[in-house]
This record gives structure tokens, C-alpha cells and sequence, in this order.
């Protein structure tokens, strides 16, 4: 059940994109407001946040299933790619899925003068596209501009058959879906979708083979063994483990994200999926189209009419990519769907 979840949220009707931004939960709400009159009154101190993200980082890793030693924080995806893309040897072919979400494969090509390959191909060719020449795989888990969902098995398997290494951005996923990190090299979440965590916090899961790989080029004083051993001068003695990946954190995004990745770490993901696929499926079947399994429903909106009709009913949605684009999330219930659909027919008709 996910009534304990959902009782954190606000009472509302009509928020339909997580997939862009999350709600705040109260407890989120209240550490950030409590942090504010700490820190107004003097009283913070850098130990005391430092123990806040040590707590995220051990949230984040029992919700996706690894060892808190192999997660590194961060504050946006497109950086923490760019520690692998900055590894691919000259020449190296990265594998990608054409339309993918720009920060988990741009990095990559800023990289084309040493040769670095990006080789763009459709999401169900991902998996029959690997090569024995293919260094690296990279792909979101849910497409952002779609919600439709990667055949993560059949693209890890034919990865490990070829020698190639796995990049898996999570942000449209982790939060409706109980995914497993230890299954790719690495991975990429940012947590203010369906995390619902203040924006400015991101994780990066990494296996052993690829850590090894990487080079800490962001390497700073939160990077080292004894963080605050290490604020000076270049000699500084890195972590042995993931979090010499880590970048300086953002204290009070990290006040409140720890508090969501507490709180979706001790959720049914099971239940969250089955509630939020629900209710996309329940629109999809209003609106006539097919059963996706997604918590994403989108379709074609070339000149956004229904973006606007919705928006104009009262309905926070979003348009990517010529389609128009709405997500089911815990808070969302079966007078949502009506409201879609009230509000597409109104523009039909009109």
C-alpha cells in the first residue's frame, strides 16, 4: 500500500509532472524550513550537513539496491556523465538512443576531438546495435520525451556478451520504478522528479570495473578520505572508495533530500508502479492509445492545442518534443484522468 506516501503530499488535484519536477513532501518541507532558522540563528555547521548527505547517500542506496560505498553525489547529471565520458579512449564508440535526454549523451560528444564516437540509434534497436566495438552503452531507463521504457535486460545482456560498459540514467525512473543499480557500471539519477527532492542533488552508482576506469577529475576537498583533512593544497589523500567522485554539496538541497530519499526508500515501489501505471493506462485507454506499462503517457500535440487546453483547465503538464506529456505519481487519483480527458475533448470540439 502506499497510503503512508501519499499522506506526505499535499491534498491536490490537477499536478501532472513529476517528470519535470516532483512535489515536496512535508517532511522535505519542514528540515528545509528548520534549516533556514538554524542557519538564520548561526547554528549550522559543516559536520552536521555532512551527516545529512552521508543519510541521502545510504537512502539512495537501498532504494536502487547497492552498497553505499559505490554511490558519489553530485549535482547534475550531465556532470557526473561527464567523469565517464572524460575516461573513453580516443576513438571509443558510445552507444546511444536518438532522442535521448541531451545530459546523458552530450557529454560524450564534447569529446569527438579525440575521436570519441556517438552513434545514435531507436530505442528498440539498442540492444541489437552493440558490437564487440562498442565501448559504452548510455540511455535512460524511461525516455524523457516519451516515458516509454528500455528493454533494460535484453540491452545489459547483449552489453556484457560484448565487452561494452553500461551507463543507465534513472531520473525518469527511480521513484515509480524499483530499479537495480548493480546491474550497470554505472548510473545517473537526479532526484527532483520522482524523488521529489529539492533540484541540485544527484547520485552516480558505480561498479568496481568502472571506478577503476575513471579518473576523479572534479576531485576536491569532499572527495577526500577525511573530508576536512582535506581543504588544502593538492596532496590531498582521496577516498578509497565511490566518494571520491563526490563533489562539494549544496547543504540545504541536501537538508531537504534527505528526507525524500528516506522516504522513498522505505516505500512500495511495487505499489507506487501499480498505482501510477493505473491511472496512465486508464487515460491511454480514454484517449485510445495502447498499454505502455509507462507512468508517462504522451502523444502527438505538433502544435501544443492540447498542451494549452489543459493548461487552461487548470492542469500543470508539460510538451517535449512535439508531444504533449502528463505523469501519474502518488499524489495523482482517478479525477485526474477525468480532467485530461474533460479538457482534450473540450479542445476537440472546439
Amino acid at each position: 500500500m502506499i497510503d503512508t506516501l501519499r499522506a506526505e503530499f499535499p491534498a491536490t488535484s490537477g499536478y501532472l509532472a513529476a517528470c519535470t519536477m516532483g512535489l515536496v513532501p512535508a517532511p522535505t518541507r519542514r528540515a528545509i524550513s528548520a534549516d533556514l532558522e538554524v542557519w538564520a540563528a548561526g547554528l549550522t555547521s559543516m559536520g552536521g550537513y555532512d551527516a545529512i548527505v552521508n543519510r541521502g547517500r545510504a537512502a539512495f542506496a537501498r532504494l536502487v539496491h547497492v552498497d553505499p560505498s559505490r554511490v558519489a553525489i553530485g549535482s547534475q547529471v550531465s556532470v557526473q556523465a561527464s567523469v565517464i565520458a572524460a575516461a573513453a579512449p580516443d576513438g571509443a564508440e558510445v552507444l546511444c538512443v536518438r532522442g535521448d535526454f541531451s545530459s546523458v549523451v552530450a557529454p560524450f560528444a564534447q569529446h569527438a576531438h579525440r575521436g570519441v564516437r556517438v552513434r545514435e540509434v531507436p530505442l528498440e534497436a539498442l540492444a541489437d546495435a552493440v558490437t564487440e566495438g562498442t565501448w559504452l552503452v548510455a540511455f535512460s531507463l524511461v525516455q524523457s520525451a516519451t516515458g516509454r521504457i528500455a528493454d533494460v535486460d535484453a540491452v545489459l545482456d547483449a552489453a556484457g556478451r560484448h565487452g561494452a560498459r553500461t551507463l543507465v540514467d534513472l531520473t525518469q525512473a527511480a521513484g515509480w520504478l524499483d530499479v537495480d543499480a548493480s546491474r550497470a557500471d554505472a548510473t545517473v539519477t537526479h532526484a527532483y522528479k520522482w524523488l521529489c527532492a529539492p533540484r541540485g542533488v544527484s547520485l552516480i552508482t558505480l561498479s568496481p570495473r568502472i571506478a577503476a576506469e575513471l579518473r576523479p577529475v572534479q576531485a576536491g576537498w569532499y572527495a577526500g578520505e577525511d573530508v576536512f583533512d582535506s581543504c588544502y593544497g593538492a596532496d590531498i589523500a582521496l577516498a578509497t572508495d565511490a566518494r571520491r567522485f563526490d563533489v562539494s554539496p549544496a547543504w540545504q538541497a541536501w537538508v531537504g533530500a534527505a528526507e525524500s530519499l528516506e522516504l522513498f526508500a522505505a516505500a512500495d515501489l511495487d505499489a507506487v508502479r501499480s498505482h501510477d501505471v493505473a491511472l496512465a493506462d486508464e487515460l491511454r485507454a480514454a484517449l485510445g492509445l495502447p498499454a505502455t506499462g509507462s507512468a508517462i503517457v504522451t502523444w502527438a500535440d505538433p502544435d501544443g492545442r492540447d498542451v494549452r487546453a489543459m493548461t487552461d483547465a487548470g492542469l500543470t503538464v508539460s510538451g517535449r518534443a512535439g508531444n504533449a506529456r502528463v505523469a501519474f505519481h502518488v499524489w495523482n487519483d482517478e479525477r485526474d484522468v477525468a480532467r485530461i480527458v474533460d479538457a482534450v475533448k473540450v479542445r476537440a470540439i472546439a
